[in-house]
């Protein structure tokens, strides 16, 4: 089944380290009109293949000296939507890609993160999108 198959499906979120979250969200929201939270800002989007079911972009800053995007001395880091996390793990550990940690699993989905051959940590997120649908709350369009 097609649905299945361990894969990135999108973009699930970007992030990246500045020396005052709250003063560069601030200008972010006041200069390009997007919605912030305490997370930063969700975007919204249709499923291509589900028009009726709405899915999310994250856009969030970081602290200039987060330990989050470790061991990773990069300033960003990407966050890719997949399906079937644990099949992508397992053929990901069979191509030899470092695997940071453990799949966790939250309300909103399951995340791990592994590095690239530059040294990019990357997280990836098999996510519920419903989850963050009937929480409501200001998202940019």
């Amino acid at each position: 089944m097609k649905e299945q198959e361990p894969k990135v499906t999108g973009i699930g979120g970007i992030f990246f380290r500045t020396k005052n979250p709250e003063k560069t969200n601030a200008w972010y929201g006041e200069n390009l009109g997007l919605a912030i939270t305490n997370y930063g800002s969700s975007f919204e989007f249709r499923n291509a293949h589900r028009p009726e079911e709405i899915n999310y972009l994250q856009w969030s800053t970081f602290p200039e000296k987060t330990d989050y995007f470790n061991p990773s001395e990069k300033e960003f880091m990407i966050n890719y939507r997949v399906q079937n996390l644990e099949g992508l793990i397992e053929k990901l550990r069979k191509n030899g890609v470092e695997i940071v940690d453990k799949i966790e699993t939250y309300d909103y989905g399951k995340f791990v993160h592994i590095m690239d051959p530059e040294g990019n940590k990357i997280e990836l997120w098999e996510p519920i999108d419903k989850v963050f649908t009937e929480m409501g709350g200001a998202t940019t369009k």
